[in-house]
């Protein structure tokens, strides 16, 4: 392990783990005086039958969805630049887990900062974790911060 941490990667889901990732991002980055580099990964629009891009209901629906989140994304910027931090914002879109790791090699990130949702042993056998999925390609150190509540 390098004996800085000179760039954060923090992916944000905008639930309610955000800004408890986003918090402990900042508190490293200042510590370190790291650079952060927010990431909002956007699901793959469906596929649908033909070559059609799908109903125009459908198409403008996502889009507000991707405007939405990018606003959501730059407030999330603006906050952490508003206390110092230098940050970066990217928003792109297909499968998650993929997507996190790729730009982590892509920013040469020194550690990656995300949150778990706590779900319990049956959802993640059903669905997989983000958290868990990073965790073990990872080429980098994963801090996860917990955002269940505890009894």
């Amino acid at each position: 392990m390098k004996d800085t941490i000179q760039t954060i990667l923090v992916p944000v889901d905008f639930s309610d783990a955000t800004d408890k990732v986003i918090q402990a991002a900042q508190t490293v980055a200042q510590a370190f005086k790291s650079r952060v580099v927010l990431l909002h990964v956007v699901e793959p629009e469906p596929d649908f039958v033909g070559f059609e891009p799908g109903p125009v209901s459908v198409r403008k629906s996502v889009a507000k969805e991707f405007h939405i989140e990018h606003a959501h994304l730059e407030e999330s910027k603006q906050k952490l630049s508003a206390a110092g931090v230098d940050v970066i914002a990217l928003q792109i879109q297909g499968p998650t887990i993929e997507k996190i790791l790729h730009e982590s090699v892509q920013q040469n990130a020194d550690m990656i900062v995300l949150g778990s949702h706590g779900h319990g042993a049956l959802h993640h056998l059903l669905t997989g974790s983000v958290a868990a999925g990073v965790l073990k390609d990872s080429a980098c150190p994963v801090l996860i911060v917990p955002v269940k509540k505890r009894a």
